[in-house]
């Protein structure tokens, strides 16, 4: 039986999310790769297992997370059967609806129908009574926001959601969605987007300063770009890299010999920090504490307790951000 460590809250640093009561690990675990049929499900169940010990409370997941979809809802609910029975009051589960799950044109997107019947689809594979955060996962160009941002509502309302969030909305429509949830009594509390050191977008277009506005809170995903950010592909492309197969995330033509070069020189800013690469790319996500939480995948107990690492120098001199800066942005 598993027992988790007794000091796990020691060294984890939690982040009030936006203006709420919830606080996040600054790292919090993603089931988007890694939880599903091909993996062995002892191997899943330890890095759960290793990522609570370390004061990892948020478990990130998508109904359509796989593959296949919904396999990493069953994976994780099979774990919190097993494992997390006496602690589900010490997590923080989210999942998201959005992208396909089912044929037919109730399956994806943004109608009210798919969010609420997706919410007890994905309800039922964790074997939970209620989701911490509910997301739409993206915006749906046709359906009325005033319809999902409705649909998220009557989740909180229904007791199966107790906060709501977004992901891959635009600056715009973020503020949007966040009136009309006010409204409707049902405050924004996070928006998930995409940011990381080599994908500025969320600066660059305005998102981080909405947030900042509306005291919205932010959780980042591919921190890591994809295994860009970590030591793999410093020699270039590896056989057994996700560059090397065919992945719709990475492709092969992304890994240039220019940017090999440049992701050297970060390894060596990360060096001169006692950092690793990785390390050194979820602290800069960290920086400032504008990003309440970065997510982290893992493949193995020892990769997670390598990103973990990371909250060990959060802090970054203005010569280091210049450098970041002008290597990333050539």
């Amino acid at each position: 039986m598993y027992t988790p460590d007794p000091d796990r809250y020691a060294d984890m640093p939690y982040r009030r999310t936006g203006r709420s009561g919830l606080k996040l690990p600054a790292l919090s675990l993603g089931l988007w790769h890694n939880f599903g049929p091909d993996r062995p499900a002892e191997t899943q169940r330890a890095i759960l297992r290793r990522a609570f010990d370390l004061g990892v409370t948020h478990f990130d997941l998508a109904n359509n997370y796989g593959p296949p979809p919904g396999v990493a809802e069953s994976a994780l609910g099979d774990a919190l059967k097993a494992d997390f029975a006496h602690h589900r009051d010490e997590l923080v589960v989210s999942t998201k609806a959005g992208y396909l799950m089912w044929p037919g044109p109730y399956g994806e997107w943004g109608s009210r129908k798919y969010l609420l019947s997706s919410l007890d689809q994905s309800l039922g594979r964790l074997g939970l009574d209620y989701v911490d955060i509910f997301y739409s996962h993206r915006p749906d160009p046709e359906t009325p926001l005033e319809e999902t941002m409705g649909a998220l509502h009557t989740a909180v309302q229904q007791g199966k959601a107790l906060y709501v969030g977004v992901s891959n909305y635009s600056a715009e429509q973020t503020r949007e969605a966040a009136r009309i949830l006010a409204e409707l009594g049902t405050p924004l509390l996070i928006h998930q987007p995409r940011y990381s050191m080599l994908d500025r977008r969320p600066e660059d277009e305005g998102l981080l300063d909405t947030l900042d506005e509306l005291q919205v809170g932010s959780i980042a995903y591919s921190p890591l770009e994809q295994g860009l950010l970590t030591g793999r592909y410093l020699d270039g492309i590896p056989e057994d890299s996700r560059a090397a197969s065919d992945s719709p995330f990475l492709s092969a033509d992304t890994v240039t010999e220019e940017l090999v070069g440049r992701l050297r020189t970060l390894n060596e800013i990360a060096a001169s920090r006692g950092q690793s690469l990785a390390q050194l790319a979820l602290a800069w996500v960290l920086r400032g504490g504008r990003v309440t939480s970065a997510l982290i995948g893992a493949s193995s107990p020892r990769q997670l307790e390598d990103s973990v690492a990371a909250i060990g120098n959060l802090e970054f001199g203005a010569d280091e951000l210049a450098r970041i800066d002008e290597l990333v942005k050539q």
